[in-house]
């Protein structure tokens, strides 16, 4: 069902004044040194450095908290821009999964992407390619600190996707943590009552159906923060369209896996 503009409007303001957001509390704390370092290192592709001003490293890595030691999962890594920032954050003592679901092979520039990757982790032992069907990549040697899927969880209910069992994937990432573990989302917002194929067709989902489907599998939600929110994006068009193309809205949710 589709809402009136004005309702939605309400329902937006409504959402951003009573959810637990934390950007007051990420304005007061400052970027951890292996964060700043990791996302400063000289060595990283000017590809990647050009994407900085609109994906902000920096304070969304803050945010989720990774930090020396860690390891963490980057599903759906792409051409490993995140994945190469958290190499550098948990160092030689963390280890970093970047996983490729296969279902993204038909995509010549995943392929491009997933090449450059492998041949950047063979001079970085504290990272892992990880090849598998989606629902098989959530799998691990070891227990995570931080699970981490940037503007592809929509993808999980597309029909190239499988789709994805959403309850058996979130109970898979559930497992694959250890007990305070964090489970975060990143995505492009769609439209207040928008119909389920929004996945699709504008490569974009409410946030409060991953909510929903995440707080099923038994995380807790944490908090939320606006570091990429854009309310002026009229959530009309996909990330991919040039009038929107690196500027839409995005949420990033914060999930935590219970210590009991």
């Amino acid at each position: 069902m589709r809402f009136p503009l004005p309702f939605r409007a309400f329902a937006f303001v409504l959402a951003m004044t009573s959810s637990q957001t934390c950007f007051a509390a990420e304005a007061g704390h400052p970027v951890a040194p292996a964060i700043a370092a990791a996302v400063a290192d000289p060595g990283r592709p000017t590809t990647d450095t050009a994407r900085d001003a609109n994906r902000k490293p920096a304070e969304v890595l803050t945010f989720a908290g990774v930090k020396p030691g860690d390891a963490v999962a980057d599903y759906a890594s792409g051409a490993g821009y995140f994945t190469r920032i958290f190499a550098g954050v948990v160092g030689p003592q963390g280890h970093v999964y970047a996983v490729v679901p296969s279902e993204l092979f038909t995509f010549p520039n995943i392929v491009k992407g997933i090449a450059e990757t492998q041949l950047w982790a063979v001079a970085h032992p504290n990272v892992s390619v990880i090849f598998a069907s989606a629902s098989q990549g959530v799998r691990y040697p070891e227990k995570l600190d931080l699970f981490w899927i940037s503007q592809n969880y929509h993808d999980l209910h597309d029909p190239f996707m499988g789709p994805v069992d959403i309850a058996a994937f979130n109970k898979a990432v559930f497992a694959a943590l250890k007990p305070g573990g964090v489970y975060l989302v990143l995505d492009h917002v769609a439209a207040f009552g928008s119909l389920a194929d929004v996945t699709d067709t504008l490569h974009r989902i409410e946030p409060s159906v991953v909510r929903r489907e995440v707080e099923a599998a038994g995380f807790v939600f944490e908090a939320e923060s606006p570091i990429l929110a854009n309310p002026a994006d009229p959530h009309t068009a996909g990330p991919f369209n040039p009038s929107i193309q690196g500027h839409t809205d995005q949420f990033i949710y914060k999930f935590r896996k219970p210590k009991r």
